[in-house]
């Protein structure tokens, strides 16, 4: 099975083609060119490098959301429309359980934190249960869009060592050591922020348990609104007081 996989979910924009159980290729560029500059050419030259003939993609695996709204707008937008032109099925996987897949097989409880401003963090917490010869990944609290507070209380009353990764560790690490009680670490830069290719194997146990949709079926998860949404929401408020 083959699948191409885009994440633009955040900073980091990624791509990656896996065919069964091997990694193809990949290109990650964390660094401050937009999206819309960069995920295309990535795609192109990914598929150059590797002589991707597009006919033989089984899926197309898409970072769903949340995350930057603008990024996930570029995303969907490109992953849609290759969708659309190849005649492929898209599989949506949610942007936080990709990100923590990035720590397969780990015996603590893996938290992602993606900083979403206002001191609000889009996060979970998940393990990983071995399996007759592998692991599985189990969800324990699902991807939500909190207060970091309130997900540092939820780890705190698990009671077990916790592995942090994601673009709000930095943003949020002060506040971590002073009201985490349990152990902790923090992943290591190969491994701390999104990757396609752990989205891509993900993505598979997606399409096998029947997980896929169309293109026209797709749609982005935000859990939040935009700042231009609430902004204008707060207008309307004003506005009906």
């Amino acid at each position: 099975m083959k699948i191409l996989a885009v994440d633009s979910s955040g900073m980091v924009a990624s791509v990656a083609i896996v065919e069964d159980d091997i990694l193809v290729a990949e290109y990650n560029v964390n660094f401050k060119k937009t999206h819309s500059q960069t995920l295309l050419p990535m795609i192109d030259e990914i598929s150059r490098m590797v002589e991707l003939d597009t006919a033989t993609i089984d899926a197309i695996a898409v970072a769903a959301g949340p995350g930057s709204f603008t990024g996930l707008r570029i995303g969907s937008a490109t992953v849609k429309g290759l969708a659309q032109a190849l005649g492929k099925p898209v599989v949506a996987v949610p942007t936080v359980d990709a990100l923590a897949y990035n720590l397969y097989g780990s015996s603590a409880v893996i938290c992602p934190l993606m900083d979403a401003r206002r001191n609000q963090t889009y996060t979970g917490i998940y393990e990983f249960v071995r399996t007759e010869n592998a692991f599985a990944m189990n969800t324990i609290e699902e991807q939500c869009a909190v207060d970091v507070g309130e997900i540092i209380g939820v780890l705190n009353s698990l009671g077990r060592e916790v592995v942090f990764l994601g673009d709000g560790v930095p943003v949020f690490a002060e506040q971590i050591e002073k009201e985490l009680k349990v152990p902790h670490t923090y992943a290591p830069a190969f491994m701390n922020r999104q990757r396609a290719a752990a989205l891509a194997v993900l993505a598979k146990e997606y399409f096998k348990d029947g997980k896929s949709q169309t293109a026209g079926e797709f749609v982005p998860i935000y859990l939040r609104l935009s700042q231009a949404e609430r902004e204008q929401l707060e207008k309307e408020k004003q506005g009906a007081n």
